[in-house]
């Protein structure tokens, strides 16, 4: 076990009163967890603009920066993932997955109904009570 620290950032994508969750692929840290997407800060880069950077990259969409939820750490064999969650608007672009396996728009009130990665599961519970 390591005590690495990775600060990554992560976005819930809200449309129509839904939000966007991802399952992470096969051959992923992590396979088959849900989680928001998002990734890595790189030196230099505030949150909001590695989400942003993020999202393209991973769904090709551009995107809004809304609200920050929270910020969580969670203890990982690899390292301590500290998690940013903001909700965002998609601006332009279509969605389509690079990385992951399969989306869902869900409700708020559906978030719980899948399996999370454990450092998403303090924005979902947060998410879960709000309306979008």
């Amino acid at each position: 076990m390591t005590d690495k620290l990775i600060k990554v950032v992560g976005a819930a994508i809200v449309r129509d009163g839904h939000i966007l969750a991802v399952e992470r692929s096969e051959t992923m840290t992590l396979p088959n967890l849900w989680e928001f997407p998002g990734g890595k800060i790189e030196p230099g880069e505030t949150k909001e603009e590695a989400l942003t950077r993020e999202i393209q990259e991973e769904l090709g969409l551009t995107i809004v920066v809304d609200e920050f939820i929270n910020t969580a750490r969670f203890q990982y064999d690899f390292g301590i993932v500290e998690l940013s969650v903001f909700t965002v608007r998609i601006k332009a672009g279509e969605l389509r997955l690079t990385e992951h396996s399969q989306y869902k728009w869900l409700k708020p009130t559906e978030l719980n109904t899948l399996t999370w990665a454990p450092v998403d599961i303090e924005a979902v519970n947060i998410l879960s009570q709000k309306s979008v």
